[in-house]
Order: C-alpha cells, then structure tokens, then sequence
C-alpha cells in the first residue's frame, strides 16, 4: 500500500514550510502511509451519515487502495477527474504525516466510553458514570487545522442545521 504523493514530495512540502523531519522520525515513506490511511479513514468513511466526507465515490473501489481518485467528485462546485488525485489531497496528507512526525502515534487514537460520567449525585447536582475506568475525551480523533483546510473543498456539504422551504 501506498500513501498519497512521493517521498519527495513530502520533503519539499515540509521544507517549503521551513522545516525538516525530527531526529528519529520514520522513514518518509512510512509517514505518508500514515498521513494517508488518517485522511482516508477520517474523510472517506461515513461514520456519521450527517458529518462531511469526501464527495463522490473511489473510482475503482474493489481494488483501489486509497479514497481518491473519485468517480462524482466535487471542489468548489466543480467536477473533479475521475482519474486524478488533487494537490490539496496530497498536500493534507504530507500535513499529517508532518503532525504524526512530531507526534508518533497520535495518528491512531482510540477511546472507551469506560469511565465517562453518567451520573453522579451532589447535594443538588447529579451526575451518573458509565460503569468501568479509564479516560474518554467528548471527540478522540485528532483534528489537524492544516488537513481540515485542505480537504474543506472536497467534502460534501452537512445537512445539519439546514432549512428546507416547501
């Protein structure tokens, strides 16, 4: 399996940026495949039917290793090429393998609802907890500014709060 873009083109993003892969880092080509397998499991899978995802479908979805290309695609309205991966995809992948290079393992968070408060009863305030121990954050999957960015043009749009006038 393959991440988006090349060794080199990891390099030169993260240098144009001014800066340069920590001592220690893994090797480019295993940033990239984590940078990658983050974008598209974030973006491509519909989690929640109401959250964003990548437009369009993979093109070749049996055989095809990663989201993109798409067949249906969008960006700012306009049609994508089936048959293209855009720079922006590519870039917001080298922006996470720059986040998981400075940040090994945060690519790949896992959280339980063991532990989380379900209720709890003090003097006035109740609070109930979820049976079993550990830590639970509201949202665990890291939110990367520079991704959410990059790939805003080609995410499909949530209905969330929308209004509709028969």
């Amino acid at each position: 399996m393959a991440g988006y873009g090349s060794d080199e083109g990891l390099t030169a993003y993260i240098a144009a940026l001014g800066y340069t892969l920590p001592s220690g880092a893994p090797a480019p080509a295993v940033l990239r495949q984590r940078g990658s397998d983050y974008l598209d499991a974030l973006y491509n899978a519909p989690v929640d039917p109401k959250a964003p995802r990548f437009s369009g479908y993979p093109t070749n979805p049996l055989v095809q290793e990663r989201a993109y290309p798409r067949t249906g695609a969008t960006a700012y309205g306009s049609p994508i090429a089936s048959d293209i991966i855009p720079t922006a995809i590519i870039n917001a992948s080298y922006a996470a393998a720059w986040h998981e290079a400075n940040n090994p393992g945060s690519l790949a968070v896992a959280a339980s609802a063991a532990g989380a408060v379900k209720r709890e009863k003090v003097v006035v305030i109740e609070t109930e907890y979820f049976a079993g121990t550990g830590n639970v954050t509201a949202d665990a999957t890291v939110r990367i500014s520079a991704v959410e960015g990059l790939v805003a043009p080609f995410l499909t749009r949530s209905e969330v709060g929308a209004i509709y006038i028969v």
